[in-house]
């Protein structure tokens, strides 16, 4: 499964690269709105850093505002994928830019519904936003469960990109069900490194390593 890095943060992408943990980056007007920097500059950076997908999302409501944002997104690199809307005009958009060789990642998916005319539209990806449906007592990890099994039901080359991530069992599951992808902010990943018997057991390395030490130089 690959994992993306949910952030516009250049320097956090910079350090989870360097781990050689991270296939691809995904942004949102929100998270480039924290970095406080201009959108297609963050963009170019990340594209130097990351040899991977990269979403850039549009924000016009209208297929024809997409298509023409998708287009200058476009050039920024040819690893950018343009994230539109799970709406009936970015479907629109989505079967126009998938004509045109343009990869697509459809956010803002809340049902198995949704992911099913996401991919017969032609979208390369899917963001099911599992957290903000626990958020509202719904199943996220079902909805994920659902898409797959469609998807492989039917042959359909959408991938599942699992977005929303709120903690490392997300991930987990995610990987089990065989979602594709799995979006994270930096801090889950970084999480997913953490367990108390590798800090209990580099902790009694340190100290026996320090005793041996000591031991040798009598």
């Amino acid at each position: 499964m690959q994992i993306f890095a949910d952030t516009a943060d250049v320097e956090k992408i910079r350090e989870l690269n360097a781990m050689g943990v991270i296939d691809g980056v995904t942004t949102n007007p929100t998270l480039v709105m924290k970095a406080g920097r201009d959108f297609n500059e963050i963009l170019k950076e990340i594209t130097s850093i990351v040899d991977g997908p990269i979403s850039a999302e549009t924000v016009s409501s209208d297929a024809k505002g997409m298509i023409k944002e998708a287009a200058e997104l476009s050039k920024i690199h040819k690893n950018i994928v343009i994230k539109i809307v799970n709406t009936p005009e970015g479907l629109k958009a989505v079967k126009q830019l998938a004509g045109k060789g343009i990869k697509t990642n459809v956010t803002l998916t809340f049902s198995a519904n949704q992911a099913l005319l996401a991919a017969k539209a032609g979208a390369t990806y899917v963001s099911p936003f599992i957290g903000r449906l626990d958020d509202v007592g719904e199943d996220g990890m079902q909805v994920i469960r659902d898409i797959v099994q469609i998807y492989r039901n039917y042959g359909f080359k959408t991938k599942v990109l699992v977005a929303s991530v709120r903690g490392p069992l997300h991930v987990l599951e995610a990987a089990k069900i065989g979602a594709d992808a799995c979006t994270c902010p930096p801090e889950v990943i970084e999480k997913m490194f953490k367990h108390p018997l590798t800090d209990a057991g580099i902790k009694r390395f340190l100290e026996d390593w320090e005793k041996a030490r000591k031991n040798f130089k009598k």
